[in-house]
């Protein structure tokens, strides 16, 4: 549901750009997104999304909203991150059409025109697919190509691979997401989930423009798994079909084990075997908790309700600062 009350024709084309400590590249990336827009002669309003940052990236979208009547920023509370931010964007666009990127300048404005003409062909979801990934390092690429094959595998929904956050999505697409208030966001899945037309746009991911990434491999590992546990229960089945051949197999041994010593006897006591054995089905018994114990504590997470972001402010040209 659209929180922001709207007077007139809603805009054609909403662009939402969450923004987390990225005043180096800002200046860049807005000047290059105008340029595009501009040359498109639709209506159009431009969305930032300021997630708690802690540098002048906040000042630089108040600039950018004073000097343009079509450019608005949500500042939040705090960092709530990148998957609310996004939500917090989706919920105010207005757009016939919304496309989400990233303001790092790897997702390059300029192929957004592609991006209205398959929309405008009647597709739902017209979602980037990376065809090169420039400047990243090959432990990344390699990672990222196992995290998408994983996933692929274990989860019933169809999540594109070498696909991002960078797309199209229509009004009815936004509607529908929007209506998925889960506490644990994995976009990417979200957008599959919803289903209706989709269709991949190839293009060669760009090199960051300025900065540092804010996803370090810990964080990474954190978004496989919230990806993994969000779309698929395959991780249950798994230890609880390995547990049974465990037990099956422990079975086994332990008859042979009663055959051997009734036939042959058994005068000295496997001290080196029996620790083996107990310390190899301790750790399939924790590994097995511990993947219950990530789906308990999202349960545990949802049942809470809690709000997925707060607005502290909302900066727009022709309103001036607002109190959502």
């Amino acid at each position: 549901m659209n929180v922001v009350s709207t007077n007139g024709d809603s805009p054609m084309l909403s662009v939402v750009v969450p923004v987390y400590n990225e005043k180096d590249v800002l200046p860049k990336f807005h000047d290059r997104l105008l340029c595009v827009l501009e040359s498109l002669c639709d209506p159009f309003e431009v969305i930032y999304i300021n997630d708690g940052s802690s540098d002048q990236s906040l000042e630089i979208l108040k600039s950018f909203c004073a000097a343009n009547r079509f450019v608005s920023c949500i500042d939040l509370s705090r960092n709530f991150g990148k998957e609310s931010a996004m939500t917090a964007g989706l919920d105010y666009s207005r757009g016939n059409a919304v496309i989400i990127i990233d303001a790092d300048l790897q997702d390059p404005p300029e192929i957004i025109p592609e991006l209205l003409s398959r929309w405008r062909e009647g597709y739902d979801n017209v979602y980037a697919t990376r065809r090169r990934r420039h400047g990243e390092t090959w432990l990344k690429r390699v990672t990222a190509g196992m995290f998408y094959k994983v996933i692929g595998g274990l989860s019933r929904v169809k999540i594109p691979a070498d696909t991002g956050d960078f797309r199209l999505l229509s009004r009815r697409a936004v509607d529908a997401l929007l209506q998925l208030r889960e506490q644990h966001r994995f976009m990417k899945g979200l957008f599959a989930w919803i289903g209706y037309d989709a269709v991949a746009l190839e293009y060669d991911r760009d090199p960051r423009f300025a900065g540092e990434s804010k996803f370090n491999y810990v964080k990474l590992w954190n978004f496989a798994l919230e990806g993994i546990t969000s779309f698929s229960i395959a991780p249950l089945k798994i230890s609880s079909y390995f547990g049974a051949f465990v037990a099956i197999m422990a079975g086994i041994y332990a008859v042979s084990v009663v055959i051997k010593t009734m036939i042959f006897g058994n005068p000295v006591a496997g001290y080196a075997s029996l620790m083996c054995s107990v310390l190899f089905l301790g750790g399939v018994q924790l590994v097995a908790i511990g993947i219950l114990g990530e789906y308990i504590g999202r349960m545990f997470n949802q049942t809470k309700n809690r709000p997925l972001y707060f607005v502290k402010r909302y900066f727009h040209a022709e309103s001036g600062e607002q109190k959502p």
